[in-house]
């Protein structure tokens, strides 16, 4: 499978950390008494400012789980349909020319999907092949692009989209003065991205300069699933964000990549390209730790995570178009990672 083209979308409101931050200090005003606490928190995570899918004015005015829900479904298809006209445009062809889709999120619920949302609103062809994923979470992308390259592998002469889409402020628990939900009302941000992909059959495949996903593993660790996730009630998503992650990452990603890599007869340092999903400043600091890579290897996640947070599965998709960007050699071996719910790792080996 060749990757062809990516693109991204941005929610036009965005906010400083300063910003959110005293927005959460009126909004606590009542509530929580040791607001320098929160203050701590959400500097330790170095987010710098993030996007949101609406305006502070409006998400204060969000009163139920159904409310927030109605937004994300009107702005996951205009910030879906953006990144997928985009990625489009980038692999010089047109949603119209795509043979299947396959969306992933974590922020929302939606029957139709959004991808069959989108199927009008991008003139896609009515025997589109639509794969709507749920409860990655941050995961998704690499595991969507996984299952893309699964897709194409047995139909080579066709054109694929992964779409990801994750509006994470519209999940904001004001009542929930835990510290992971307070932690995540720092560090998670609203976005998406989409990535285009031919197999290898396909004209586009043999003209495009751009990666090729040479093979995927999907890594399940046993009895972690209360690691990270969501506590969904008729409040909405409750986060699940164990401090145990970080030791996690430490202590089991070394050996299932260099496992991963051995079946390719690589081994760690054959690689000189990274993309990894930007977990926030203690879960990139274990990747690195674990893998024996350097803060510069991941230059990037660090630099998105100040930018605009973690986007959930968009950040790495988002990471990877700035990889392809960046790289200018050809034949370089890389590798695109990321953890989430489960307590899971997604490992998708590329070719530059």
């Amino acid at each position: 499978m060749k990757i062809l083209g990516t693109g991204k979308a941005l929610p036009k409101h965005y906010y400083s950390q300063d910003e959110l931050l005293a927005a959460l200090r009126e909004e606590l005003a009542d509530k929580y008494f040791n607001f320098p606490r929160v203050e701590k928190l959400h500097k330790n995570v170095l987010v710098g400012g993030r996007h949101l899918a609406i305006p502070l004015e409006q998400l204060r005015e969000i009163e139920t789980f159904g409310q927030a829900n109605n937004h994300f479904i009107e702005q996951a298809q205009t910030l879906g349909e953006t990144a997928i006209v985009e990625a489009s445009k980038q692999a010089g062809t047109a949603p119209a020319d795509l043979n299947a889709i396959l969306f992933t999120t974590v922020t929302g619920l939606a029957t139709p999907s959004i991808d069959a949302r989108l199927m009008n609103r991008l003139s896609l062809q009515s025997d589109t092949v639509r794969m709507p994923f749920f409860g990655l979470g941050c995961v998704g992308g690499a595991a969507g692009l996984s299952r893309c390259h699964d897709w194409l592998l047995g139909h080579p002469d066709k054109l694929a989209v992964l779409l990801t889409v994750e509006l994470c402020s519209l999940t904001l628990q004001r009542t929930d003065l835990s510290i992971p939900n307070l932690i995540s009302t720092g560090l998670f941000g609203d976005g998406a991205a989409a990535v285009v992909c031919a197999g290898a059959e396909h004209p586009l495949a043999k003209e495009s300069t751009g990666p090729e996903v040479v093979a995927t593993k999907s890594i399940f660790f046993p009895d972690t699933e209360s690691a990270m996730g969501w506590n969904i009630s008729e409040k909405g998503f409750g986060i699940v964000l164990s401090a145990e992650v970080p030791g996690l990452v430490r202590a089991k990603l070394r050996d299932v990549t260099e496992s991963f890599l051995s079946e390719h007869d690589l081994q760690l340092n054959d690689l000189s390209v990274w993309i990894c999903h930007p977990g926030g400043p203690k879960v990139l600091t274990a990747v690195q730790d674990a893998l024996g890579i350097s803060r510069e290897d991941l230059a990037i996640s660090w630099d998105n995570l100040e930018a605009m947070g973690n986007l959930s599965s968009a950040s790495v998709l988002i990471n990877l178009g700035e990889t392809i960007e960046k790289v200018s050699e050809p034949g370089q071996m890389g590798l695109l990672l990321a953890m989430g719910p489960g307590f899971c790792a997604e490992l998708v080996l590329l070719k530059f």
